[in-house]
């Protein structure tokens, strides 16, 4: 298989110019450095072998290429949902799939991704759009978690109120849908109304899915509340899949059609990129990210049958076109859609500009999901059956667990620290980063600090050229801490987790000049790859979170306590 996004030629019909477009050239091959056999040294380099350069990067090299035009995207996305909106004749409901803000898995897939980019395209859009967020009312009673940022799905919706209204986008308010007075939803409900946020709650769509008679009508999504909106676009997001976009934009389109006002439906999401090969790494990762919610990707039969062209899409959007499309039909639509892929205004794929470089992130970022995946299984949160769905999409790849050039050191670390006799009662864990020129830097746990921990203040110390003899956290500083946890707070280990040490490190800068430099330089772990051979607390977590370290974990845990921390 070539560089070129899609060898097949694409259709031009006549009429909306919203149809599809042949991609563009060829796509460049990237050159990362070739990757040396790993060494127990505490700092491990990998310089450049001398060699042809290879048709694609070797997989595992840490190399901070671009894959993907921002610019270009924006110029595309806006001008394709402009002219979605303009055949529609009216207003369009513009159904956002994924993230609408930090949208950190298509960063990673798509080097050079902005995650906000999103964003950027709705303030773009900013006199023509407003918002409408949904969130299922399950999700609220369950505090379904958002895994990039630890936070719970209600909480999410109040951040990206907030961060909306920050980058100037109007909110015109909350839906919250399959609403059956469960008692934390209505909580919820009411903290927003009070905050003076306009919310609705939708309750399950009488007759859905069978009855297409019943949804259209009085009982169906005429029994929600019309949600009265001003502006030609009307994005429609939430904080995750199953938040109920979909029913929001069928039920506004009918609201509007009833009242004589001409709308239509459209969905903008990012994966997986229909005008990619159906087993192209980008679009292999969305199935390896959506294993809880069994997405497999296919080749959209709607649109072969139709155009004679091949164009991706998944399994959920398939089976649910024929009833889609009869709904749409039924309300009054104008646009008359013949695939899935035609319901879709997404560009993506025309922005990457290197099609090497985004097959080597993607496949490190379905490494990356086996390792959460399989570290999901062992706390609980998934089944056995998702856990080996995502190692066999990894398998499928040709890709195993140490070609993520984190997880050898950070086990070898763990093994040396074993063999020295060191670690904290009996446990011994390693942890490694990736730096930015592709160093390798570890860290090993200890009776003072976890492995991450250490790991952490090796590498800033490698990136500000601080001796590694020099302490950088004040002793007073340490033994205080340590003090207050077995002291005051009880705890049974006094181990600095990654969250403790930053604050100690933070603390020290005071009357250390060294910790002072080391401090400066924590900005540039953002982005990193970190593997740890143990399960991190809680307190390691939130450290990484906010360092921004791309984290994975070996699906161990270090205590026989069932209470990580």
């Amino acid at each position: 298989m070539g560089n070129s996004l899609l060898n097949t030629p694409c259709r031009r019909a006549p009429g909306p110019s919203w149809c599809r477009e042949r991609p563009g050239p060829r796509l460049r091959s990237g050159r990362p450095p070739a990757v040396d056999r790993l060494r127990n040294a505490r700092v491990h380099r990998y310089p450049v072998r001398s060699r042809p350069a290879p048709d694609r990067p070797e997989r595992g090299a840490v190399a901070k290429q671009i894959g993907f035009d921002n610019d270009k995207y924006l110029e595309e996305q806006s001008r394709a949902i402009i002219e979605r909106s303009e055949c529609i004749g009216g207003r369009l409901y513009l159904e956002f799939g994924g993230k609408i803000a930090y949208d950190f898995h298509a960063a990673r897939v798509l080097p050079g991704y902005d995650p906000n980019v999103k964003i950027r395209l709705l303030q773009k859009l900013r006199d023509q759009a407003e918002i409408i967020v949904c969130i299922y009312a399950g999700a609220i009673e369950r505090r379904k978690v958002r895994a990039d940022f630890g936070i719970p799905y209600d909480v999410d919706v109040l951040k990206l109120i907030d961060d909306l209204r920050d980058w100037g986008l109007l909110v015109r308010g909350v839906v919250i849908t399959r609403f059956e007075d469960q008692p934390s939803a209505r909580v919820f409900k009411a903290r927003l109304e009070r905050r003076s946020v306009a919310v609705c709650a939708h309750r399950l769509t009488s007759g859905y899915p069978t009855d297409v008679d019943r949804i259209v009508s009085d009982e169906g999504y005429g029994a929600n509340d019309y949600i009265r909106t001003e502006r030609p676009v009307v994005v429609v997001a939430g904080p995750g899949p199953g938040s109920g976009k979909l029913a929001t934009c069928l039920s506004q389109v009918y609201h509007e059609n009833l009242r004589g006002n001409a709308a239509g439906y459209a969905k903008f999401e990012t994966f997986p990129i229909w005008n990619l090969p159906l087993k192209h790494p980008v679009n292999v990762a969305y199935e390896a990210a959506t294993v809880e919610l069994k997405d497999v990707n296919q080749i959209d039969p709607f649109h072969l049958a139709a155009y004679g062209e091949q164009a991706i899409s998944y399994n959920r959007d398939i089976e649910a076109f024929p009833l889609l499309a009869r709904i749409l039909e039924r309300i009054g639509g104008d646009v008359s859609y013949r695939s899935p892929t035609d319901m879709g205004v997404n560009r993506a794929g025309f922005a990457i500009t290197d099609d090497a470089v985004v097959r080597t992130a993607a496949e490190q970022e379905v490494i990356r999901r086996h390792f959460r995946y399989a570290c999901e299984y062992a706390v609980g949160l998934v089944e056995l059956e998702d856990a080996n769905r995502a190692q066999l999409i990894m398998s499928g790849l040709g890709l195993d667990e140490e070609q993520r050039v984190v997880v050898r050191p950070a086990r070898e670390a763990a093994a040396e620290g074993e063999v020295k006799g060191k670690g904290n009662e009996g446990v011994y864990c390693g942890a490694a980063i990736a730096l930015p020129d592709g160093r390798i830097v570890t860290g090993k746990n200890s009776a003072l600090m976890h492995a991450a921990s250490a790991a952490v203040l090796n590498a800033v110390k490698e990136l500000s050229g601080i001796p590694d003899e020099m302490p950088l956290l004040t002793r007073s500083v340490m033994e205080s801490i340590a003090g207050m946890k077995k002291n005051i707070l009880r705890m049974k280990s006094v181990s600095l987790d990654l969250d403790e040490m930053l604050i100690a490190l933070g603390i020290s800068a005071a009357a250390n000049p060294a910790a002072q430099l080391a401090l400066e330089h924590l900005k540039q772990l953002q982005g990193c790859e970190f593997h740890t051979t143990h399960l991190p607390t809680a307190g390691d977590e939130a450290g990484l979170r906010r360092l921004g370290l791309n984290a994975t974990s070996d699906p161990q845990f270090a205590t026989t306590s069932l209470v990580l921390g």
